[in-house]
């Protein structure tokens, strides 16, 4: 399995969130801690804030932070929400793909069997259980070797 870079950006933010739940934190801050763009982050934060794992704050003092306690949000959640967009293979789109091999390709199987393991795995993981601690707990940033 592959994730996207949105859904990778996505967790890395819902990790640091989770490590301090109740403080609100700027696109900017976590943009800068892990060093991805703050444009990129701000629609990864939109998406989390439409299916209900992070609630936002416009204005001075805004940002966001989670919605719901970290115990309450599984990484298979979060990659079910943001990954629905995309296939795994073309054949499992919503319109059938164009595979020359369906209807009698034996891979189709043994990948939703793949998929539905990884997610299963997923499912099992709280949020809670990868909080990453900040720069504020004497750690270093996420991104440094």
């Amino acid at each position: 399995m592959r994730l996207t870079a949105f859904t990778d950006f996505a967790l890395r933010a819902l990790m640091r969130l989770a490590d301090e739940p109740e403080r609100i934190f700027s696109t900017n801050e976590i943009a800068t801690e892990f060093g991805i763009s703050r444009n990129h982050l701000i629609k990864v934060v939109r998406d989390l804030a439409n299916s209900g794992f992070v609630s936002t704050q416009r204005g001075v003092g805004g940002g966001f932070t989670l919605a719901r306690p970290p115990e309450q949000i599984t990484l298979g959640q979060v990659v079910r929400a943001l990954e629905k967009r995309h296939a795994l293979v073309e054949c499992f789109r919503g319109d059938g793909g164009s595979c020359a091999l369906n209807p009698r390709c034996r891979l189709k199987m043994r990948l939703a069997a793949a998929r539905e393991a990884f997610m299963r795995e997923l499912d099992g993981t709280a949020l809670s259980e990868c909080t990453y601690p900040g720069r504020s707990k004497g750690r270093r940033p996420y991104n440094a070797a």
